[in-house]
This record gives structure tokens, C-alpha cells and sequence, in this order.
């Protein structure tokens, strides 16, 4: 006897925004692996910077050299033996590069993080270099610029105590540093 429902091929199909949620739920789950393999290497970069940097660190790579230059003689400094140290330093080198790197850039980040507190913070001071290192390499000259002319405007005073402003050192000269327009940065501070 045949059956008198229809038997369709393939699998059933999903209801309704079924695939989105699934493909949403995998996008999170993927992000949330991302994440805490982040945090993972985040604490291992961080412990082996640190580490790199003691006496430990050196004294472990001091012995690694002189056991390889001991073993000289054993394998007739051969190509091979030379290969080795060649091959390892230029792995643990390749590799701190990274390392240093990120960690340079995260504590650059910290420094300036603080300068500008510290900048936000004082009365009277300007807030217009507040994340002046987000400004581009010919902002940043042009700014450097018109620090040098305040610069030289201090040491032309008399008066070592006395406190001058860009405005001020640009008093009756030309609104351009160098033929390059000076940012103009607004000033927040209340």
C-alpha cells in the first residue's frame, strides 16, 4: 500500500528568520572565542614583556649562546650548527618586535591618556593639545611651529615669570607656519 502523504527530499525547512538567528547566534559565538582569545594573549604578551625585561631573561639568553659556542667544536661548526643559532634568534627576534611594539603602543596611549588629564585638569591651561597626537604629521608641525614662536617670544621677555599665548605670539604675523595653514583645534574648556 503507498502511503498517501507526499515524502519530500532534503531536509525540512527552518521557519522563518530561523537561518538569521542561527547565523547571529554563530557571529557571537565567534566574537566571543575572538574575545577571550584576546584576553588570553593580552596576559601573555603582557607576562612575556615583562619577563623579557629581567635579569632572569638575559641571563637564559647568555647561557643559550655560550652552550652553542661550547658545542662548536662537537659538530665542526658546521652549517648546520650556525643554522640553528641563525634560525632561532631570527624567530625570537621576529617575534619581539610584535611584542615590544604593542606594548610600546599601549603605554604611549597611557602616557598621552594622562597628559591630557593633566591638560584638562589645570586652570588656565589650554585644552586645545588635548589628543594633539591625533592630528596628522603636518598638523603637528604646523603646531610645533607656533610653539617655537611663543617659545622665542618668552625668551625675548625680560620678565621670567611672565606668561604669553600662541594668540600673542602671533600678534602681527601671517596666519600660515611654513606655507601649512595651522589646525584649528576649538578650544572645549567651559
Amino acid at each position: 500500500m503507498v502511503s498517501a502523504t507526499k515524502r519530500t527530499e532534503g531536509p525540512p525547512e527552518a521557519p522563518a528568520g530561523y537561518c538569521r538567528c542561527l547565523a547571529q547566534k554563530g557571529f557571537e559565538l565567534v566574537r566571543c572565542l575572538w574575545s577571550q582569545l584576546g584576553k588570553g594573549l593580552e596576559y601573555f604578551t603582557v607576562w612575556v614583556t615583562s619577563w623579557v625585561g629581567t635579569a632572569r631573561a638575559f641571563s637564559l639568553a647568555l647561557l643559550v649562546v655560550v652552550i652553542w659556542a661550547v658545542t662548536g667544536p662537537l659538530f665542526d661548526f658546521s652549517d648546520t650548527w650556525q643554522l640553528v643559532i641563525n634560525t632561532s634568534t631570527t624567530i625570537v627576534t621576529f617575534l619581539m618586535v610584535f611584542l615590544l611594539q604593542r606594548s610600546q603602543n599601549k603605554e604611549s596611549l597611557a602616557v598621552q591618556l594622562k597628559l591630557n588629564e593633566i591638560v584638562a585638569a589645570l586652570k588656565g591651561a589650554s585644552n586645545r593639545l588635548i589628543n594633539v597626537e591625533d592630528l596628522s604629521e603636518e598638523e603637528v608641525r604646523a603646531l610645533h611651529a607656533r610653539y617655537e614662536k611663543l617659545s622665542r617670544l618668552a625668551l625675548s621677555d625680560q620678565n621670567i615669570t611672565a606668561s604669553h599665548s600662541i594668540q600673542e605670539a602671533e600678534e602681527g604675523s601671517a596666519t600660515q607656519c611654513n606655507g601649512v595653514a595651522p589646525p584649528t583645534i576649538p578650544e572645549t574648556r567651559p
